[in-house]
């Protein structure tokens, strides 16, 4: 890798399916170089997948297969601007319909438990609005969402 900062994430053993996932997923992602393990290790043996290098939309990141007990927490997300309802609603879908979990207010986990925001960036300009009554109908309208829709966004922006 050449980047001099990149985001680990701990796998059980899925590393490569869940890198897979994202480059087939994400704009500007990609597998990039496996490591496979020199010696056995507590979560794998010798010749098992160690590490994947891969990009999420152009974002460098290390899979690591460190074995079970070290699960995601919504304290990482990636968050995901989109530009419009098609792209939020296809990269909501990829997501949840294969094997993930939706939540509220645009976010949801992948079958891996990371979490993830779509951000349709139609909501940040309605609750980031000049007009603060304007900006509070948006985040009142988003705080009753799973999956972010904007046409009730911008509703809900102009009253």
């Amino acid at each position: 890798m050449t980047s001099k900062n990149t985001i680990c994430l701990w796998y059980d053993g899925t590393a490569l399916e869940a890198a897979t996932f994202y480059a087939k997923t994400f704009p500007d992602s990609a597998v990039g170089t496996i490591y496979r393990a020199p010696g056995d290790y507590p979560a794998g043996k010798q010749g098992d997948v160690l590490t994947v290098e891969f990009t999420v939309m152009g974002i460098p990141c290390l899979g690591l297969n460190g074995g079970p007990g070290v699960p995601h927490t919504d304290a990482f997300s990636f968050q995901v601007a989109t530009d419009d309802q098609a792209e939020t609603d296809r990269l909501w879908h990829a997501i949840v319909d294969h094997g993930g979990q939706a939540s509220a207010c645009g976010w949801c986990k992948d079958p891996w438990g990371l979490s993830w925001q779509i951000t349709p960036r139609a909501l940040i300009a309605a609750i980031s609005d000049p007009d603060p009554a304007a900006a509070k109908r948006a985040f009142d309208a988003m705080m009753e969402m799973t999956k972010i829709d904007i046409a009730a966004i911008e509703a809900a922006r102009r009253g």
